[in-house]
């Protein structure tokens, strides 16, 4: 069967239209809850992408043990048990409003592609999360570029100049940079590097943080 692959704006834009529908049919999703959505203010956050954070922001904030944030991977049990960025913490999509977020801490979300991270950053948003935001493109980009990361033998000198430096970043975080025109077929059969914490970044939890006191 074949998978179909979304960008990251057209995942926003499906799960929008999914609760758009939902709240068309059964009134407030959240029942006890409340929830509120500015549909114009979601719309202007995806369209400027001034919610997303780049694997290579994320990985030079890891590496400068940049800790202002909650890394959250919203996959399940088993797939975080696999492999999971370093200093992340597993909080499956359903399990969020039972984890105890805060909503004056800045939330960082990521899935496999994008997709249940763009579920879980509407949710919150319709919750009044103000610091919620995703990985671009997720745990894949974050092998594409920063675990596997690859030039070909016909790199110009600025892309091999740049290309040393993801080799630091790729080492660092136990990765394999590939170089020559194999480095694609190599990149399927890499297995990602056992869960282990570079030096220097903050220790996982695995766990969802106890509650903190929330501020303005």
């Amino acid at each position: 069967m074949k998978t179909l692959k979304l960008s990251l704006h057209q995942s926003l834009a499906l799960v929008a239209g999914l609760l758009g529908i939902l709240a068309l049919v059964a009134g407030n999703p959240y029942k006890g809850n409340t929830a509120t959505m500015n549909v114009k203010e979601l719309g202007l956050l995806v369209e400027k992408e001034t919610d997303h954070i780049s694997v290579e922001e994320l990985a030079d904030w890891l590496i400068q043990g940049k800790a202002d944030s909650r890394l959250i991977d919203v996959r399940s049990e088993k797939e975080f048990a696999e492999y999971h960025i370093p200093s992340a913490e597993n909080i499956p999509v359903g399990s969020l409003f039972d984890a105890e977020l805060m909503r004056n801490e800045k939330l960082l979300l990521y899935s496999e592609g994008g997709i249940h991270a763009a579920q879980a950053w509407f949710l919150l948003k319709a919750q009044q999360f103000k610091h919620v935001y995703i990985l671009r493109d997720g745990l894949a980009e974050w092998k594409d570029k920063i675990l596997f990361p690859s030039i070909s033998d016909s790199a110009s000198s600025e892309e091999t100049l740049a290309f040393e430096k993801r080799k630091f970043v790729s080492n660092y975080f136990g990765g394999t940079p590939m170089s020559g025109t194999s480095s694609v077929s190599q990149t399927k059969q890499l297995a990602v590097p056992k869960i282990q914490m570079p030096s220097g970044v903050p220790s996982p939890t695995g766990s969802p943080k106890k509650k903190k006191k929330e501020g303005c």
